[in-house]
């Protein structure tokens, strides 16, 4: 059996966009947790400068189904003139 995987994606909202990249990502979680293999999906810092999602996934299956679905792709979309900059994930 392999170790789950962590992950730790940060997002920089534009000035002004905090509560809409907030409530984007508030969606996106209420769907992901239900996904196989989500064994943690939620926000632990929340500022005005930055959000931080952090992630756990038991295995690369799960990871990859997850990146490649509905949710991932919503989510993308509704952030898409959100952000000042690209997404950035890092496993840890």
């Amino acid at each position: 059996m392999s170790a789950p995987i962590d992950l730790i994606a940060t997002f920089i909202p534009n000035d002004g966009e905090f509560y809409r990249v907030k409530l984007a990502l508030e969606i996106a979680i209420d769907e992901v947790v239900k996904e196989q293999g989500c064994i943690r999906y939620e926000l632990t810092e929340a500022t005005e400068e930055r959000l931080v999602l952090t992630e756990q996934w038991a295995s690369e299956e799960d990871l990859d189904k997850h990146s490649k679905g509905t949710a991932v792709q919503d989510l993308n979309e509704s952030l898409s003139a959100l952000l000042a900059e690209p997404v950035k994930v890092e496993r840890v």
